[in-house]
């Protein structure tokens, strides 16, 4: 049985004592068990637990797309026609199928659906290119998609040598009523021009699919817990673009260690309405909002386009939520449309976030306009994703606070840091971090090699991710182990760089990264966007000296206009800006 997580430089079975007697059981969570083996031993599969919870929420609204709303006894009626339809598309038990959506009313009935017939979720970012998707498609082996029509253009350059064999195109109105429905795909397509024109001979609309979809009888399939949920595609701990084996017992894992730390603080006589921002393609947003969600029956109010803070304001006007997810860009982000600062935030008790380091100015900025604190966590799409969350106590909302910590691990789940020579740090000390538990992938797909580079016999996964654990058990994450910067031999973490730039009053955006010095190895360069063209190179320096040791310090600044690269789910792109 997997155990609590350990003290570093303490060993065996004394370690496990001390943690649960000093650290998990008394000072921290009496409320969290230790680990999550009884109920994981309950289910078998992603599909039967969703099957469970929609059936225990019927009634109750799921998922809501631009003011239209389905309920969980639809959801699970639909996903089980697709489901059926999937099956009678000749889509075997164990074959891929990808989605290729932004969040819309259709991804979790197609998700749902295709883990229902035992074939395996294939999540595809919609904004890929032809090649990223040919990739993607090529190495997956998927054999069914189902694509936004916006994106049905790149699908078209893509597809040739594929072993695509059934593909499903969807419109953004598509499950919003006939008259709403005809009018937001009207809108989207003639209006504001945002499908290109393309050709797929051969594809189904999903409409027409659906109302055949509903005519099948579903054949019941045995799932186990060790078979495929997901091909979760990842540049891991290198940058190759690899897909991670998540089974359905790593997810089921994460969700029950997500739900323990948080889900059972809500009354399950409560709706909770949650704002998904982050593409549901991308697996903190999985987890955290859809999956989690579902299990409390909340109504996951789906948001197609984050970066337009405009439009996500007008998509939220009416709506009222508790739950929020996302990561320090989109919080920035935000924070900067005047409608959003000034609506009411009463109900507003959950704000959580990954997927990059929160940095405190922004962190601040955002209690103090919607009076809750920002509980942050780690995770990586190889955990499926969450490893270590923050404090959350609903009870008592004064005592959540953002330290700058990533929290405890969760149920379940032990965390070590590892020094250069292989062996584990203590207390405070900086080393790589490495995590084990069952949330924990079953390797990358078509890639034993990489597999056997991070993941150990003894079910150890290297992060290639540097942090340190308090004497509190908390973990505090430094910077990638890759991007560190080697300043005349002293180890120099970005974000801690970033931290400090970005709490300046003119700076907007900041990006931290390393360039070659043949004297000091290398220099520290900054990119800022500033908010005023009063900000120079010198105040930055300044600023800097006054708040970080001589050699930190940066050297070079550049300033931009325009705002800094990032991923689709706003991780700033430092590898470009080098």
């Amino acid at each position: 049985m997997t155990r609590a997580p350990i003290i570093q430089g303490v060993d065996g079975a004394d370690a496990e004592q001390l943690w649960a007697e000093r650290f998990w059981t008394r000072a921290y969570r009496p409320d969290v068990p230790a680990t999550i083996d009884d109920e994981l031993a309950l289910w078998r599969s992603v599909g039967q637990l969703f099957e469970h919870d929609a059936a225990r929420f019927a009634q109750r609204t799921g998922f809501v797309s631009m003011g239209s709303g389905v309920d969980y006894g639809r959801a699970l009626k639909d996903a089980r026609a697709f489901a059926a339809w999937l099956q009678a598309a000749g889509v075997r038990q164990g074959e891929r199928v990808a989605l290729m959506m932004p969040n819309c009313l259709q991804y979790p009935i197609a998700l749902f659906g295709t883990l229902i017939a035992g074939a395996v979720v294939v999540n595809v970012n919609p904004l890929y290119t032809p090649r990223e998707l040919r990739h993607q498609l090529e190495d997956s082996g998927a054999v069914a998609i189902v694509v936004m029509d916006m994106f049905a253009h790149t699908l078209e350059q893509a597809i040739e040598g594929t072993a695509l064999r059934q593909v499903v195109v969807t419109s953004m109105g598509d499950m919003m009523g006939l008259a709403k429905g005809t009018a937001i795909n009207v809108l989207m397509g003639h209006v504001e021009k945002l499908v290109p024109k393309w050709r797929l001979p051969g594809a189904l609309r999903w409409p027409a699919m659906m109302r055949r979809a509903r005519r099948l009888k579903l054949s019941p399939v045995e799932v186990r817990p060790e078979d495929l949920a997901f091909l979760q595609y990842t540049g891991g701990t290198t940058g190759l673009a690899k897909g991670a084996m998540l089974t359905h017992r790593n997810i089921l894992a994460n969700v029950l260690q997500g739900r323990a730390w948080i889900m059972t603080q809500i009354p399950p006589d409560q709706a909770v309405g949650n704002v998904t921002m982050l593409p549901l393609y991308h697996v903190f947003s999985l987890t955290a909002n859809l999956l989690m969600f579902v299990g409390v029956g909340g109504r996951n109010i789906l948001i197609a386009n984050p970066r337009d803070a405009k439009r996500v304001e007008w998509v939220l006007r009416k709506e009222r939520f508790a739950g929020l997810a996302g990561l320090n860009t989109l919080f920035a982000s935000l924070l900067k449309n005047d409608a959003f600062r000034g609506r009411d935030f009463s109900e507003l008790s959950l704000t959580i976030a990954g997927g990059m380091a929160t940095q405190r100015a922004v962190a601040e900025e955002w209690e103090l306009v919607t009076g809750c604190p920002v509980i942050e966590g780690y995770g990586l799409t190889e955990c499926s994703p969450i490893v270590c969350v923050g404090y959350v106590d609903l009870e008592r909302p004064e005592t959540m606070a953002f330290d700058g910590t990533v929290g405890l691990p969760v149920p379940s789940t032990e965390v070590r840091m590892r020094r250069e020579d292989g062996s584990w740090g203590g207390v405070d000390e900086p080393g790589e971090l490495c995590v084990r538990g069952p949330q924990v992938m079953k390797g990358y797909w078509n890639h034993p090699g990489e597999t056997a580079r991070v993941l150990s016999a003894d079910g150890w996964l290297s992060t290639g991710d540097v942090a340190v654990m308090q004497a509190d058990g908390r973990v505090r994450l430094l910077d990638r182990l890759k991007e560190m910067i080697l300043v005349s031999g002293f180890n120099v973490y970005p974000s801690e760089i970033e931290d400090v730039v970005a709490a300046h009053p003119l700076v907007d955006e900041v990006a931290a990264v390393g360039v070659p010095d043949p004297v000091q190895g290398e220099r520290i360069k900054v990119v800022v966007v500033a908010r005023s063209a009063e900000l120079t190179a010198e105040a930055v320096i300044a600023w800097c000296r006054e708040r970080l040791t001589g050699y930190k310090v940066p050297r070079i600044v550049e300033f931009r206009v325009e705002p800094l690269p990032k991923t689709a789910v706003g991780k700033v792109l430092r590898r470009e800006l080098r």
